[in-house]
Formats: C-alpha cells, structure tokens, sequence
C-alpha cells in the first residue's frame, strides 16, 4: 500500500498571526487586556501591548522564527515602556538562542504557555499614567472603529 504525505507550510505571517492570538488568550487568560500592534512614544511598535488589573503594563515581541529574531534587535527598546517584557514564539522555535532576561512565552493559535516568567521592573508613576491613559484612549477608538495607531 502506497502512502502519500503531504507537508504543511506554514508562512511567517501564519506563524506570527498563530502566535500573537494564542499569546493575547494567555495575557487575557492571565488578567490582562491585550492589544495588539502598539506604537510606543519611542517609534517602536509593540506586537502586544497588555494592560493588567492593577494597571501593570505587559509588553509581548512575537517571533515568527529564527530569521525574525536575528535581524529584528530592538527588543531592548521596549523594556523603558513596560513593567514586564517577554518574547512569544511557537512551540518549534529554538528556545536556546533567546535571551535569557525577558520572559518567554509559547503559543500557537489556540493559547499559550509561560515557560520563563518575566521579570517585574516597575514603571515611574508618571511613565505609567501617560501610558495608561493613551492605552485606554487607543482601545476605545478601536471600539468606536476609528483609526488610530500610536500611543501620544
């Protein structure tokens, strides 16, 4: 009896968009309320950017895989704007080439998991009610269906 396999590719967008919804039914799961695709006041876009029940702010980097991680170092650009910073990969990205600083999340389309937690370094006051307001501000313009991209 011959067999046919078929190989299923997945495309680096499939991998991110896979990878940002389960990592944002983790934050939610987790308390928090996540939006995705937010412009820091640095320029930087955060590929999550969650906001927990006490006002603590989680910034998520998806990587869709080892190339992404590789060229796309700005990660550290992120830390000033967040009380907790991790990187979110799929279940086959090599874990070990990660820094071992952020947290680490893995998620595919259905959810996620903590593998590392991240580390808490808290926001200035100031900092995090700026943020906080023009968090909220984006999400309801979200809501209302109007467009608006970045955190002022």
């Amino acid at each position: 009896m011959d067999v046919e396999l078929t190989v299923l590719t997945v495309s680096r967008p499939e991998t991110t968009q896979a990878v940002t919804r389960g990592a944002a039914r983790l934050l939610a799961a987790m308390g928090y309320a996540p939006l995705a695709e937010v412009t820091l006041p640095n320029g930087r876009r955060a590929d999550l950017m969650a906001l927990g029940r006490r006002g603590e702010i989680f910034i998520v980097e998806v990587k869709s895989g080892l190339d992404d991680f590789r060229t796309d170092r700005k990660w550290g650009e992120y830390r000033p704007y967040c009380d907790a910073f991790a990187f979110a990969v799929s279940p086959e990205f090599p874990q070990e080439i990660l820094p071992p600083e952020p947290g680490l999340i893995v998620a595919d389309g259905f959810g996620g998991a903590v593998i590392r937690e991240a580390e808490t370094l808290l926001l200035a006051g100031a900092r995090r009610k700026a943020l906080t307001l023009a968090f909220a501000r984006l999400a309801a313009l979200r809501a209302a269906g109007v467009a608006a991209t970045d955190l002022e």
